[in-house]
Order: structure tokens, then C-alpha cells, then sequence
């Protein structure tokens, strides 16, 4: 299943254990209330879940979808077992090392010329 809108792109891989989710423009809170129920729908059916971010000419969050996205933070804190942020500015780095306090998560920002290392580390097997 693909959900598609102006600034977001929600592609399931691994029958819905990795989200990759394309994110451009500025994010406003109708994209998090079109977003968040399939997430939470793969949560629930997989437990945990490993989501790869793709940056790509994004300008940031609305003020009602940045609340948005930290009401989902906090509610699935948890819930993410892997998050890679991919991008190609100094900010959007910086991004990865801000989110860490916010998620159990393991965490690692990739440059858009690393797509294909942040698609394996995601997909990666856990150590059991």
C-alpha cells in the first residue's frame, strides 16, 4: 500500500515491517492524520517497526503538525525499532541527533549518496 499527498509518500517493504517514508515541502497536520493510522496499524500488527526517512527539499513543520509529531513520539516511544534520516543538509543531520532522547530507537542520519547503505543497515537482521 502506497499513501500519497502533496508532502508525504508511505511505501511498506518487508509485508509492512519497514516503512521508507518520502518526505518534501513542509509537513502540515493533515499529513500526520493521514500518516499516523497506517503506522500505528503496522505497529500493532508487527509489534515494532523500522522506518527509513527520505529528505528530499523539505522545509521543516507547520506549527500544528510539529505538535503532531511529538504527540506520535511520545506515543510510540517504543514502537521504532530502527530510524534512518536520510538528507542532504547540515540541519536535517542534526535531526537525527535530536529525535535520540525521544525513542528507544536506534538512530543514524545517512546523505542522500548513502540511499542504498541506510536501505541495508535498515533492513539489516537483528542479533539474536
Amino acid at each position: 500500500m502506497t499513501t500519497t499527498n502533496a508532502s508525504l509518500q508511505l511505501i511498506e517493504r518487508e509485508e509492512g515491517k519497514i516503512l521508507e517514508l518520502h518526505v518534501s515541502g513542509k509537513i502540515e497536520k493533515v499529513d500526520y492524520d493521514r500518516f499516523v493510522p497506517e503506522v500505528e496499524r503496522l505497529i500493532k500488527l508487527h509489534g515494532k517497526v523500522r522506518m527509513l526517512v527520505l529528505l528530499a527539499d523539505f522545509h521543516g513543520w507547520s506549527m500544528s503538525a510539529l505538535w503532531e509529531d511529538i504527540k506520535f513520539d511520545v506515543r510510540h516511544f517504543r514502537d521504532i525499532d530502527r530510524l534512518a534520516l536520510v538528507g542532504d543538509r547540515m540541519w536535517q543531520k542534526g535531526m537525527a541527533v535530536f529525535c535520540k532522547p525521544f525513542t528507544t530507537a536506534e538512530v543514524r542520519y545517512f546523505d542522500h549518496a548513502q540511499l542504498d547503505e541506510a536501505r541495508e543497515w535498515i533492513g539489516e537482521r537483528q542479533e539474536s
